[in-house]
């Protein structure tokens, strides 16, 4: 025997079934509006700037102090913090050298997967960490750094393993921000 449903029954799962149609679309559109508004959860940002189009080097092969060359080898999953202060630059260099060993040596065990490309000359002083790989200046290597002459100071990039520039960290960078960074790209291996 089927008992008909009361009409306050009825209503009561009418009101039920919006209210779980609502939940489900309404998140959906509220994800979809933040995604497309750019918004991302802070976790999910990286602190550098993330350079749009990326530099470009995977043709440029850099040739190290001592004349060999530096190949690029995507294979290695190699990632590497570069930087190509002026001449000029002494004290400020020591201590960005001496912040950029701080952040290598903080990689612990992903250490091994981080070279450090300081494209001129180092001032006496400056920290040569294992991963320093001292390398000679070239124009083409300098026009693959976006807006690397900067008045602020040196700035900063992270390169891929095949050869792209793809993040830039402006003079007086907290350099806890680039090893929060590079240590996320790292699980990315």
């Amino acid at each position: 025997m089927n008992v008909p449903p009361t009409d306050a029954k009825r209503n009561r799962n009418r009101v039920m079934l919006l209210a779980i149609f609502a939940l489900f679309f309404g998140s959906m559109l509220v994800a979809g509006a933040l995604r497309f508004s750019g918004w991302r959860p802070h976790g999910m940002k990286n602190h550098g700037e993330l350079l749009q189009p990326p530099g470009d080097l995977r043709q440029v092969v850099p040739r190290l102090a001592d004349g060999k060359p530096y190949e690029w080898r995507p294979a290695e999953r190699l990632w590497r913090i570069a930087l190509a202060p002026p001449a000029e630059c002494t004290a400020a260099c020591v201590k960005l050298a001496r912040d950029l060993d701080t952040v290598w040596q903080l990689f612990g065990k992903d250490a091994d997967q981080v070279h450090i490309l300081w494209i001129g000359q180092p001032p006496a002083g400056a920290a040569h960490p294992t991963a320093l790989r001292i390398v000679q200046p070239s124009p083409q290597l300098r026009t693959g750094l976006p807006r690397l002459d900067d008045p602020k100071g040196v700035p900063v990039y992270v390169i891929d393993p095949n050869g792209f520039v793809i993040l830039r960290y402006a003079p007086g960078f907290d350099p806890a921000d680039l090893r929060e960074d590079l240590s996320r790209l790292l699980k990315l291996m």
